[in-house]
């Protein structure tokens, strides 16, 4: 406790503050200093790969010269092997014995730095180095030999720092040693003095978090000051256990028995790509494994989870030893995968069927390598959570939600920790937030003090999860975290620590709280809004890769059954394990560096290519000898004439013809009738049919503004409300030119060129854009505003679609300033409605305005590009190409324009092919016709309800099948009695509750 100033300004601080500063000083300087009671210096030569990582057969082959410490090594990005050999002096213990090593760590930031691996001669990994555990035990006696592969990752962020840097590309990041060794010691660890040193700091760390004038806070401190007292500072060895046994009374008084439990669980949270590429996520992954066998040796309580089966597969493939160590340990309970998923994916952006396959191919893996299968969702990170998600984490087999990501929420506070959550449809799971609000806990009293503070439903249930080990860049639990749990399992004080699993826990959890709250709808996070908008190229990449995906999958799947080709089965699992690790959520929302994004871009490029393939040859055996022009519809709704899922004749598109007068150029189909100005922009839209004019008075259509996008912090993530308080409407462009059908528009904004085609196509008013961007921290929109008066809007997500408020009555309303959308957005009154569809756009923000006279109107703007300079200082930059269309309807006509834009026909010469299957309610839509993943020939078909309302209808069949029978995702029978199916000469009768998802599976022998 502190008291007032004196003269001098120094503050005057009691007898137990000025007690703390002396055990605190001896704790850093004399303690610490002697964990380590000898160390000799290690004989080290070096080798430097100088390009991308090899294999330790490699690298030991190779010329190793003479190292010292202090000599520089490892450009950024570049590896550097260091042959290390000494000699273990005779009757050091085995368990004492270490090799201790400095990289040239510049701070104690695990994962976003140096790191190392360390090899035994044989090739076999010990462990990993990193800044706070920066050992490797040693053999006891004798000469020795290790080997250790030194990453000179770079320091692309420094804490608090969001600062434009070259270094996240290898062309630019400099060619000149990076690190400094510090030194490669053989060390004999004291472990009396180690033990000592937890000791000390339990208590102290305990000591800041009890109340100032208590006496559990009053009994350690003189404890600690009695340490201070019997240890000798000149021989802390030697008296060591003498100041442990002082803290035995201490450490040994039991929690209260209210105390709050934590289910502690190993992690480490490793982005698979962010700060670093995918090619190093492989080798963090080897090190934090290795770091995690080592720990299950040392302590049998010790349990870790991990998941994302892509990082388990890159394991497999590049460790194969180290995996099948993982593979013993995963038997024996002591590592649990989790999740389920491919990757921790972003869950706003991605398509339906790409979150399915998450599931699908994650489970398949784990199911496949360990014959097991997670019953618990894990995703900690991810930047809001899609209300879609409930029901398909039931559907592959899930009944637990894990992630902290909203306690980052700028606004407003979720009001649960545990809890069921709703989605669209209804399906629930059950949630936890880990109170502790990380997943990088180290199990200290800060965390735990912050676990019981925050913790919504204390009085309830005693039971929350604590997630433990280092993380983001990887490298997971320590010995000292193991050694604080020991401590903090009945600490008085503190909330009770115990070892477990998230099985455990979720299974306790929930028997032990009765009749949790219900949160219903999307878990939106307010913050990283930018994220929906950032790195426009790779967001392109993935819409079109999952329109290509469903394509390939659907043509396939009828040129095998109608023609007999065979299936790509193997082409189609690797281009989606490619397209499912994009979808990553530092990848898809743009957040990584430079790298990351053109690795990403060159994929995309490459499964474009395969697909097209697919695509081409499945269509040239379906279209055979004919010779008719045709269209090819994957699309699961008729398209010009064009029947659904099939190939067919359809009349070509209906493009009005373009009038110039009196100073406008008009575009009339008979149902729209569209004036475009010499500023470029929509001055009158009228609804023909409805007599109805859609532009508010005073205002203009298709506006084009620029705002300035400076973030507080975090700049690929946020995009700032009060930004948009600067907007510059581009309304005097370079060029207003007619061509034969459409109005094309030009724009110069410094080095930015912006090309716009407005078009009047099939009854929809298009906007095509050729933006050439090379603008810096600005945030580019299309704006319309309707005139049309409502309180919400509805947007597309995965399998439906949800409806927000477009008022600002709440603060959560007001944070809710930036949302996401697929491949439309509706807004609408009762009997009249707007429907606006795009290619590639994710970003929205719809708010009511009011015009001339107090007359309300709502304005829609979709966020188009955006320019943010870290991580990535060359972000969007370059040529970017987007289409739009708006036209009069409900949210059935927005379903069928946004799959239009999305799955476009495709002209083919040959003959008409019937679809595999068509339902008789456009409110049933395919999402994913395919054959089985057991490879056994069935066609299994994806349906969800997508009006939002129940319906019943029938599906009629052009191929031959036995049985049909509902599915979960992995596409096994769900074996239940009342099923909402049944066939009836060779139709199939399906029921569907709104926005329900189902997946039928046809036997065809």
């Amino acid at each position: 406790m502190t008291q007032e100033a004196n003269p001098n300004g120094r503050v005057r601080l009691d007898e137990a503050e000025l007690a703390l500063l002396r055990i605190r000083r001896f704790t850093a300087f004399r303690i610490r200093p002697h964990v380590y009671a000898e160390t000799r210096p290690a004989r080290v030569r070096s080798w430097t790969v100088g390009g991308e990582p090899v294999p330790f057969d490699v690298a030991v082959r190779q010329d190793f010269t003479p190292f010292e410490a202090g000599d520089r090594w490892g450009r950024p990005w570049d590896t550097v092997w260091f042959e290390v050999e000494g000699t273990v002096p005779e009757g050091w213990e085995p368990d004492e014995t270490e090799l201790v090593v400095d990289l040239g760590f510049v701070d104690e930031q695990p994962g976003f730095q140096a790191e190392g691996t360390a090899y035994r001669p044989d090739g076999t990994i010990i462990k990993a180095i990193e800044p706070l555990n920066a050992w490797v035990p040693l053999p006891a006696g004798g000469a020795f030999r290790i080997l250790i592969e030194a990453a000179a990752n770079p320091v692309v962020q420094v804490p608090g720092q969001f600062e434009p840097t070259p270094i996240g590309d290898p062309a630019t990041s400099g060619t000149e040693p990076y690190y400094a060794l510090g030194g490669i010691d053989v060390a004999r660890r004291d472990r009396t003095v180690w033990e000592l040193l937890h000791d000390v700091e339990t208590l102290l760390g305990l000591v800041d978090h009890l109340p100032t004038a208590g006496v559990r806070r009053a009994e350690i401190v003189a404890a600690l000051e009695r340490v201070v007292d019997e240890m000798d500072p000149d021989d802390i060895s030697g008296t060591a256990a003498r100041g442990r046994e002082v803290l035995e009374s201490v450490l040994a008084s039991p929690a209260v028995p209210s105390a709050l439990v934590v289910s502690a669980v190993g992690h480490a949270h490793i982005d698979s790509a962010w700060l670093w590429p995918t090619r190093e996520t492989v080798r963090k992954v080897a090190r934090t494994f290795a770091n995690v066998l080592d720990l299950i040796d040392r302590d049998d309580r010790f349990v870790f989870a991990a998941s994302s089966a892509q990082q388990y597969k890159w394991l497999r493939d590049s460790q194969p030893e180290l995996f099948e160590r993982v593979r013993v340990a995963v038997a024996n309970g002591r590592i649990r995968p989790v999740g389920g998923m491919w990757v921790e994916s972003d869950t706003n952006m991605p398509g339906g069927e790409a979150l399915v396959r998450q599931f699908v191919l994650g489970k398949k893996f784990f199911l496949a390598e360990f014959g097991i299968e997670t019953d618990e969702v894990w995703l900690p990170d991810s930047f809001g959570y899609s209300a879609a998600l409930p029901q398909i984490m039931r559907s592959a087999g899930a009944r637990y939600f894990l992630t902290q990501k909203p306690s980052w929420n700028e606004t407003n506070s979720m009001p649960h920790s545990t809890f069921l959550w709703e989605g669209i449809d209804g399906s629930r799971v059950f949630t936890h937030f880990p109170p502790a609000e990380t997943y990088n806990s180290d199990l200290g009293a800060a965390d735990l003090a912050r676990s019981e503070s925050v913790f919504s439903e204390k009085g309830r249930t005693r039971k929350v999860l604590g997630l433990f080990g280092y993380g983001d860049g990887g490298g997971g639990p320590t010995r000292e975290m193991l050694a604080t749990a020991r401590r903090k399992a009945d600490l008085e004080g503190s909330a009770r620590v115990e070892l477990t699993d998230p099985h455990t826990f979720f299974v306790q959890a929930e028997a032990d709280l009765a009749d949790p709250a219900v949160w219903s709808g999307e878990m939106y996070l307010e913050l990283h809004r930018g994220t929906l908008i950032s790195q426009h190229k790779t967001k392109d990449g993935n819409r079109t890769s999952e329109a290509l995906l469903r394509e390939a999958e659907l043509w396939a799947a009828t040129a095998s059954i109608v023609a007999g080709s065979e299936y790509p089965y193997d082409d189609l699992e690797g281009l989606w394990e490619t397209v499912l690790l994009q979808q990553f959520h530092d990848i898809l929302p743009g957040s990584s560096i430079a790298w990351v994004h053109q690795e990403a871009e060159a994929n995309y490029e490459r499964v474009a290519a395969r697909l097209e393939e697919i695509v081409a040859g499945a269509l040239a055996s379906l279209a055979g000898d004919g010779r008719q022009e045709l269209f090819a519809n994957a699309g699961p709704l008729d398209s010009r004439g064009v029947p659904r899922l099939g190939i067919g004749p359809g009349p070509a598109p209906i493009r009005a013809k373009v009038v110039e007068g009196g100073g406008q150029w008009v575009l009339d189909d008979g149902s729209l009738r569209v004036a475009i100005d010499q500023r470029g922009v929509i001055a009158s839209l009228r609804d023909l049919v409805a007599d109805r004019e859609l532009i508010p008075d005073g205002q203009a259509g298709g506006v084009l503004q620029l705002f300035r996008d400076t973030p507080r912090e975090w700049d690929a993530w946020d995009i700032n409300q009060e930004d948009q308080r600067s907007v510059r409407e581009l309304t005097d462009p370079v060029s207003v030119e007619a061509a034969d059908d459409c109005v094309r528009i030009r724009h110069r904004i410094g080095d930015t060129t912006v090309r716009v085609e407005i078009g009047l196509v099939d009854g929809r008013l298009s906007f095509d854009f050729d933006i050439d961007w090379h603008e810096k921290q600005k945030l580019l929109k299309l704006s319309f505003p309707v005139d049309l008066h409502t309180d919400r809007a509805a947007s597309e997500i995965q399998f439906g679609h949800v409806f927000r408020p477009i008022h600002r009555n709440t603060s959560w309303d007001t944070a809710r300033f930036e949302t996401v959308a697929h491949r439309w957005i509706h807004i609408g009154e009762p009997a009249y409605g707007v429907a606006i569809a795009n290619r590639t756009v994710y970003g929205h923000d719809v708010r009511t305005r009011v015009g001339p006279g107090g007359r309300p109107f709502t304005e829609v703007r979709l966020s188009l590009l955006r320019a943010p300079l870290y991580p990535d200082p060359t972000a969007d930059q370059g040529r970017h190409e987007f289409s739009v269309t708006l036209r009069p309807g409900g949210i059935p006509e927005a379903i069928e324009d946004g799959y239009a834009r999305h799955v476009p026909l495709r002209r083919v010469i040959g003959r008409p092919v019937e679809s595999l299957i068509e339902f008789s309610e456009p409110a049933v839509v395919v999402e994913s016709v395919k054959l089985a993943e057991d490879r056994s020939g069935d066609v299994v078909v994806r349906i969800s309800e997508a009006h939002g309302d129940r319906v019943r209808s029938t599906g009629r069949t052009s191929f031959a099948w036995t049985r049909v029978e509902p599915t979960d995702l992995l596409e096994r029978p769900l074996g239940t009695a009342d099923l909402p199916v049944r066939a009836v000469d060779g139709e199939v009768d399906v029921s569907l509750r709104p926005f329900e998802l189902q997946t039928l599976r046809f036997t065809r022998s």
